[in-house]
């Protein structure tokens, strides 16, 4: 079993017994989605911790956005409670890349592909995704792509 798994399961249990309902729910939230990713497809498989930051990542990004979506709608409450639960969910992912570790990982890939304007976008993407990993979200990378093949 998958080592974050068995931290997610673990730290639900300690949520439970020090009566947290946020983290608990947040938790259960995570380990159902998780649950339902696995028996997804042809056939039932265990995810490995790369596909578990996967799924934390989507699901951390789905409260970032609910929670815009609140604050639009005029309900501050729940939009304070999707960011309660992001927070948590982030605790379990790597930590995010700076903005110049990430400029300085762009620069690499496009020094090393030999790219040059927006056409070269798909290649600079396939060569830094593989580093970058789960540690930055792909709109900033393909932001900071976009902003130095600019200029």
């Amino acid at each position: 079993m998958a080592e974050l798994k068995d931290r997610l399961k673990n730290d639900l249990t300690t949520a439970m017994k020090a009566r947290d309902k946020v983290r608990t729910g947040t938790l259960r939230m995570v380990l159902a989605a998780i649950s339902n990713e696995e028996v997804a497809g042809d056939s039932p498989r265990e995810l490995t911790d790369d596909d578990l930051l996967r799924l934390l990542t989507r699901e951390a990004k789905k409260r970032r956005e609910a929670a815009e979506a609140f604050e639009k709608g005029g309900r501050p409450e729940q939009a304070e409670a999707e960011r309660a639960e992001g927070e948590i969910i982030a605790g379990y992912l790597p930590q995010q890349l700076t903005d110049d570790e990430l400029a300085a990982l762009v620069a690499a890939a496009i020094e090393e592909t030999g790219a040059e304007g927006p056409k070269g976008m798909g290649l600079v993407m396939k060569a830094v995704k593989p580093r970058v990993g789960e540690r930055a979200e792909g709109s900033r990378l393909a932001a900071e792509v976009k902003r130095q093949l600019a200029g």
